[in-house]
């Protein structure tokens, strides 16, 4: 939780009361409405933020419904490689450059927001970003003025936030099983740097198929092999995001788990992968290959020659079990 002061406007009794649209369809709590998000930016606007300080409000931005809109009335947005449970931001150096992090700078001021949905995270970089239902947030350089809402759906990976950190407009009916239901799987197709299309899991983790394995067979990485390739398994209902239901499938591996697959191929999650976005398995061993929303491998090139080897050390000759399965 933010370690701030909380200054909490009061919306015009004018404006009324509406319900905000609801990440999962259903009903959420009844909050202040506020003017469109234009009107938020000074003139007309709500109890503006003083110099130095962090506003966070509710704003009408059109078909998007209720978004999140900082001091100035700028929409605020949410990025799906970022992690809420813990919060966690991901967008750093020239992703920061187009995405700059709404930063916590002097009092918080909350307008139509539940205080107890906001915190902070702390950034790569020390400072404190401010976060709402855990996810972070952020603002987008192309948004040249208060209102614009140019960044949603950029990327397939960010979304205007509403007033509980969901996605505001349509994505928030698609994205909430996974968000509200804590241990579901959810697979979403999005493009990974130096890669290209590729499958992320629900905190953005890019995910893999191996080629020792066969379609919808039991797959073939158990033991130390599935530590370092932990198994995508199947946690509830599985949630899709661009990727054709039809492709979705189950298989049983042989510690009794129930495993995800993607056209056939069994799906696993790389240990070295350290942050949300990255790629370093691809082609390790020669083996293991991202995999791409239409259930096949990837065939980006290999960055890194020596891992493709599967050889930690180049000069190691004898690890056929480490080339063949990567660890």
């Amino acid at each position: 939780m933010l370690r701030k002061r909380f200054v909490v406007a009061a919306a015009s009794a004018a404006v009324g009361l509406v319900a905000l649209s609801a990440c999962s369809g259903g009903t959420e709590t009844a909050a202040p409405a506020v003017a469109p998000a234009a009107a938020v930016a000074g003139a007309g606007g709500n109890a503006p933020a003083a110099k130095g300080e962090t506003k966070v409000a509710v704003a009408d931005a059109g078909d998007l419904g209720q978004v999140l809109v900082d001091k100035d009335g700028f929409t605020l947005y949410r990025f799906d490689k970022d992690s809420a449970k813990p919060p966690k931001s991901n967008c750093d150096g020239d992703c920061a450059k187009t995405w700059p992090p709404m930063l916590a700078e002097g009092d918080v001021q909350l307008e139509g927001v539940d205080q107890a949905l906001v915190g902070e995270v702390t950034r790569a970089d020390g400072r404190k970003q401010v976060t709402v239902g855990g996810w972070a947030l952020y603002r987008y350089a192309k948004d040249a003025k208060a209102g614009e809402t140019k960044g949603q759906g950029v990327g397939s990976t960010w979304y205007a936030a509403n007033a509980k950190g969901g996605k505001a407009g349509q994505a928030a009916k698609q994205e909430a099983p996974a968000e509200q239901k804590d241990g579901a799987t959810k697979l979403v197709a999005t493009d990974v740097d130096g890669i290209g299309p590729a499958i992320v899991d629900q905190e953005g983790f890019t995910l893999y198929m191996f080629t020792k394995d066969k379609k919808n067979k039991q797959p073939t990485c158990n033991g130390d092999c599935a530590k370092t390739w932990p198994p995508v398994l199947a946690d509830g209902d599985v949630q899709l995001e661009g990727i054709d239901p039809k492709l979705l499938g189950k298989v049983k591996r042989a510690d009794g788990t129930t495993q995800v697959t993607v056209g056939g191929w069994a799906v696993y999650r790389y240990a070295k992968d350290a942050n949300a976005g990255e790629a370093n398995g691809h082609g390790v061993g020669g083996t293991w290959f991202v995999i791409e929303p239409a259930g096949c491998k990837s065939t980006a090139p290999v960055k890194n020659k020596a891992a493709q080897s599967g050889n930690a050390d180049p000069k190691k000759k004898d690890d056929a079990p480490a080339q063949e399965y990567g660890y």
